[in-house]
């Protein structure tokens, strides 16, 4: 009696996430969870949760969105909306893959789960790290690494480069975004809407409440 053997199913690889996919989701945590992230600094660059409308909920008078982005690139990048402004002008001049590798980084470090932070790990190096990235980022001792480190991930493992990355915007495109005319024309509109008839009446009715 013959006997059929066949031979085994081929083992399917799964493909690498794709590079847009990763991009998406740092877009969507930036645009829809209304969380701050803070400037690196190790395990304390946990962001600060704020209200759904992206107002802090510690106080009830805050300052002009302009004016905290340009105290500091931390600043601006704990608020929602500064990020995406940011993002807007780092896309015209093709550097858009720092800031998102940052955010990326940030995201990774508030990972607790060890098969998720493997699958994260693997994102961010194919994205941004890896020699055939499509959204390279240069840092220093990029040359080094190779996907032997993601083998054992850990909240920190990229540090390091996110620090630099952090200080390439903060020296260099932080400061021409600050004189850039999308972010003068931002602080023009937040000027002209505080001037205005119905900015200046809340005001005023605000401060008789408080008075009495």
């Amino acid at each position: 009696m013959l006997r059929l053997v066949f031979p085994p199913a081929p083992r399917v690889l799964r493909s690498p996430v794709a590079p847009a996919r990763l991009v998406q989701r740092v877009s969507e945590k930036t645009a829809e969870c209304g969380a701050a992230w803070t400037s690196p600094g190790g395990p304390q660059g946990m962001a600060h949760i704020h209200d759904s409308d992206g107002s802090s909920s510690s106080s009830h008078q805050t300052p002009k969105s302009t004016a905290k982005w340009a105290s500091s690139l931390e600043n601006l990048l704990e608020d929602p909306e500064g990020v995406k402004r940011f993002r807007e002008f780092l896309k015209k001049e093709f550097s858009e893959e720092n800031v998102l590798f940052w955010l990326a980084c940030e995201d990774f470090k508030k990972t607790q789960d060890k098969k998720q932070m493997q699958e994260k790990a693997k994102e961010i190096y194919m994205t941004f790290l890896s020699s055939k990235a499509s959204s390279q980022v240069n840092v220093e001792g990029q040359s080094r690494l190779n996907e032997k480190i993601l083998e054992e991930p850990h909240p920190l493992m990229f540090q390091k480069l996110q620090d630099q990355i952090f200080n390439l915007m903060k020296y260099d495109s932080y400061s021409r975004f600050l004189k850039s005319d999308l972010f003068l024309k931002h602080k023009r509109t937040e000027e002209e809407d505080e001037e205005s008839p119905d900015a200046q009446t809340a005001a005023k009715r605000a401060s008789r409440i408080y008075n009495t």
